[in-house]
């Protein structure tokens, strides 16, 4: 199946100079969930900007559904819903108003059933007559999701959609999003949570300064990048490692009480039999152990500090 989007070669430097992409390639897949990380700055929303025709592109193309964003840039926009990180809603207008406005800005026909549709989809139909000015912070969020879809896009895109929600509301956003993608909308999201990324993405790519480093599926990227860590907790407090323990690159925590051992989850061997034959030998007993897993978070930064 070819991409729902496809970009290539894709550059963006700005009058001041800034270089805010640099040959971007990345296809984005129908049907999936792809969350692009990256620290502030690394040109994650100039990406996202430029896909929805709101920023030109020094250089490359793009192409949604098969159309060129520049050459026929209607057929493209009108496959797309974006969902920014600033809330740019009329504050007097109701909820109704608002979503049944968004669709018309499309040249789409008045369609109430499909507004009542979106509404009971992003949960505000029991709201359609207040005033977004009476809304929280979350419901106002999830009206900008509503104002996205009304047009019936097969693309949304999610600028840190989460940003200031407190986590009851976050929760509630992602059984969003999830109703979302079972219906077929492809999702492409910015978070800066990468908890959630962990949670709900397919794919996962990472951009910094400009590049994009990475793009791999989420569980082979965790699997293939991912280190777990042994941690030992000690019946009698080490004032330092043994020598005769130092290839094993033992770290001590919690004032010594704790021996830390990280190994790599793809390795033919662990080591750990080796390390605990080697800790009885050097007189060193142990009341627990525990494993864990690096999360999506551990491996982004790692990346990010190699670039």
């Amino acid at each position: 199946m070819s991409p729902i989007i496809s970009i290539s070669g894709l550059s963006k430097t700005y009058a001041t100079g800034l270089s805010a992409l640099k040959r971007v390639d990345l296809e984005i897949r129908h049907g999936e969930i792809f969350a692009l990380l990256g620290p502030n700055g690394a040109g994650k929303t100039t990406l996202i900007n430029i896909v929805c025709g709101i920023v030109t592109p020094s250089s490359g193309s793009v192409t949604v559904g098969g159309h060129d964003i520049v050459k026929d840039y209607r057929a493209a926009r009108e496959l797309i819903g974006l969902v920014p990180q600033e809330l740019a809603i009329t504050p007097f207008e109701s909820v109704w108003q608002t979503v049944s406005f968004s669709r018309g800005l499309f040249g789409r026909p008045a369609n109430p059933a499909y507004v009542e549709k979106v509404l009971k989809d992003v949960a505000l139909w029991d709201r359609r007559k207040s005033k977004i000015v009476t809304l929280s912070g979350g419901m106002k969020r999830r009206v900008m999701i509503a104002k996205a879809l009304v047009h019936e896009p097969q693309v949304l895109f999610l600028d840190e959609p989460t940003a200031g929600v407190d986590v009851e509301l976050r929760q509630e956003m992602w059984q969003v999003v999830r109703t979302l993608r079972a219906s077929g909308v492809t999702i492409i999201l910015t978070t800066h949570y990468i908890e959630e990324a962990e949670l709900m993405a397919d794919r996962v790519g990472v951009i910094n300064k400009g590049e994009i480093i990475l793009v791999e599926e989420k569980a082979a990227l965790m699997q293939k990048l991912g280190k777990k860590q042994l941690t030992l907790q000690l019946l009698d407090t080490l004032q330092e490692v043994p020598a005769r323990l130092a290839p094993y690159g033992l770290n001590l925590a919690h004032g010594g009480r704790e021996l830390v051992y990280t190994y790599d989850t793809k390795a033919e061997r662990t080591g750990i039999t080796g390390l605990l034959d080697d800790l009885s030998a050097a007189g060193i007993a142990f009341k627990d152990l525990q494993t864990t897993q690096s999360s999506l978070e551990d491996i982004f930064v790692d990346l990010v500090r190699e670039r």
